[in-house]
């Protein structure tokens, strides 16, 4: 995928992709919450390139945590 940020519209997209193997949505999910993909001067949203819109560090933190079977709800 070249720019595989601009399929998913949001961290839950990812984490519940059917085809997509788990250590493929925690790679994704792990870079979407990484500093290289926060937004200039707002350090809580995350936008990696591709992506359609910033979101809440908090979401892709709680997308990760759903991979582990932990208590996450989609906003």
């Amino acid at each position: 995928m070249s720019e595989p940020f601009s399929r998913f519209l949001h961290p839950f997209d990812v984490a519940r992709h059917p085809s997509l193997e788990p250590e493929v949505k925690r790679a994704l999910l792990a870079f979407w919450a990484s500093d290289r993909a926060s937004v200039r001067n707002k350090p809580a949203l995350r936008k990696p390139p591709g992506a359609r819109r910033a979101v809440p560090v908090d979401e892709v933190l709680a997308a990760l945590r759903s991979l582990d079977g932990g208590a996450a709800r989609a906003p």
